[in-house]
């Protein structure tokens, strides 16, 4: 039997997988609810896709369109969630950047993406005009927002660029937005954490972020209209790709501009919130918030927490204050979390310990993953099932990204045999289950963020005291795991932690600076090779 011929694919029975047309669908069957929810602000379906729509025809009519970057340096604000779906309808790429990085860095990421215009919150503008000054050929467009929930003096800032309302102002809310040409096409480009020198561009394009979006309804237990808080940066992995998730289920935006305890308490209470993200450090604001400021909960909160897994206390709290936590890996690289520690109900009746020892494993793919093993990083061999025997983290599927922008070498190497390497070192349970146990080229993750143990190193041994530095991660409940700096200083030199570690704030952004610096002699082989895994052992 012939399945094929005559049976081609034509308009009527083949479209490109985009999540743009979960805002359309939304606003279509349910347009009078509430999509965005912001201070004073309730704002729905109609009217954020009119909006969006008026963005992409404005940067239409300036020229902006398919293969233009549109850079964001934002906080989690409407305006951000208009960006996710406003920029890719005019057939741009947008470039979502790290509001917690330092100039320079912006600069790069500025240049290297070539954007032709920045949307920028006035708080951010003295950062950005720093950047700006580093930056060498013609300067984007700077389209400025007022967002009213921003402290009164950070107000006052300005560019002088085109204000976010009047942008939207040329825009036509008639505009017939064009579908991608493929689902191939570029939607977003998020930067790493540059834990290896420079940061790489990671493109995603519209299939992937489909997939994982819809990933993430299933793998989040979502029901219709959810009421989605935003503790999760959007400008990292496009918030996991939850802009176009929550709008898949037409659910509620709940929009945070910093992650405040009373505050989240205050709106978790208020508008009934079902779901959250975060690092573990959310979980320690939640938890840390003063009692008096704390709000009983009108329903069950699903806490969807990556990074460092929550010690058992942690989850005992947590599961106490109303909240039921799901633990998820991933990384720029695969649109955020593309595995997740499925629960078994079995395990409900077990110790509390064990639960904990089960809670701290990655876990399995997500369904929109079509490929997750443990393998020899040099043979490509899977690793026995033993949890033991340690290989390095691989996936292939939908949603591995494009590539690295302009580096054919780094996307040849992340990609050989077939495979995406990670980086990270894990084992497999014989359950089939993930469980990582060491980080390759020494990555530290705190708070959520990527630090690079080698640029805090290449920082130290700046200063002129210095002699020798090695830098791991130290556990941290609040943050999961912070830098610690073993320090051996020249002869005759004389440095005290908190010098160093204020040079070093100095030289980076505030989250990379080791929390603590010992002085001692750093163990090293026969060979002079730094033993980076007996400072762990004595950090932990």
């Amino acid at each position: 039997m012939d399945y094929d011929t005559g049976l081609e694919r034509c308009a009527a029975n083949h479209q490109p997988l985009t999540p743009l047309l979960f805002l359309e669908r939304a606003a279509q069957v349910f347009p009078d609810h509430v999509a965005v929810v912001h201070g004073a602000l309730r704002r729905p379906y109609r009217e954020l896709r009119e909006r969006c729509v008026r963005l992409a025809s404005a940067l239409t009519r300036r020229g902006i369109g398919r293969g233009d970057t549109v850079a964001a340096l934002l906080p989690n604000i409407p305006e951000m969630l208009e960006c996710h779906y406003g920029v890719p309808m005019a057939g741009a790429v947008l470039n979502t950047i790290n509001t917690r990085l330092d100039a320079d860095t912006i600069a790069y990421i500025l240049a290297h993406g070539e954007a032709r215009a920045v949307v920028v919150d006035r708080e951010l503008i003295p950062l950005l005009r720093l950047a700006l000054a580093m930056l060498k050929g013609p300067a984007p467009l700077i389209v400025e927002v007022d967002d009213p929930e921003a402290p009164a003096a950070a107000r006052t800032n300005t560019l002088d660029g085109l204000s976010y309302d009047a942008l939207l102002e040329e825009g036509d809310p008639g505009f017939a937005w064009p579908m991608p040409r493929d689902e191939w096409d570029a939607v977003t480009l998020n930067y790493t954490s540059g834990t290896t020198g420079r940061p790489k561009g990671v493109v995603y394009h519209h299939r992937g972020a489909h997939l994982l979006a819809v990933g993430n309804v299933l793998s989040s237990g979502m029901g219709r209209q959810p009421v989605y808080l935003w503790t999760l940066p959007m400008f990292h992995c496009n918030g996991w790709c939850f802009p176009w998730t929550v709008c898949a289920v037409a659910g509620t935006h709940v929009c945070l501009r910093a992650v405040r305890g009373a505050t989240m308490w205050q709106l978790m209470a208020e508008h009934g919130v079902t779901h959250m993200c975060g690092a573990p450090v959310v979980m320690a604001t939640l938890l840390d918030t003063p009692e008096a400021e704390q709000r009983a909960l009108p329903r069950q909160v699903q806490f969807v927490v990556a990074g460092a897994p929550p010690p058992e206390a942690v989850l005992a709290r947590m599961k106490a204050a109303g909240f039921a936590v799901l633990h998820v890996y991933g990384l720029t690289e695969v649109y955020g979390p593309a595995v997740v520690n499925e629960w078994n109900a079995a395990w409900d009746a077990l110790p509390a310990p064990e639960q904990a020892r089960l809670m701290a494993r990655q876990g399995v793919r997500y369904l929109a993953l079509e490929g997750l093993d443990v393998r020899d990083p040099e043979t490509l061999a899977p690793v026995p099932a033993d949890g033991a025997t340690m290989g390095e983290v691989m996936m292939r599927g939908n949603v591995v990204m494009k590539g690295y922008l302009k580096d054919p070498e780094a996307t040849a190497k992340a990609f050989a045999g077939g495979w995406f390497h990670t980086g990270d070192l894990a084992v497999r349970h014989p359950d089939g289950y993930v469980q990582l146990k060491d980080r390759s080229k020494d990555i530290i993750i705190s708070g959520g963020e990527n630090i690079s143990s080698i640029e805090v190193e290449d920082t130290l041994y700046k200063h002129p005291a210095v002699a020798l530095a090695a830098v791991v991660a130290k556990p941290d409940d609040r943050w999961g795991e912070v830098p610690c700096a073993f320090v051996e200083l020249k002869p005759g030199a004389t440095a005290t932690e908190a010098e160093l570690i204020a040079f070093a704030r100095e030289h980076l952004a505030g989250f990379k600076c080791p929390k603590q610096v010992v002085f001692t002699e750093v163990p090293r082989t026969s060979t002079g090779k730094i033993q980076k895994h007996v400072l762990r052992g004595q950090v932990r």
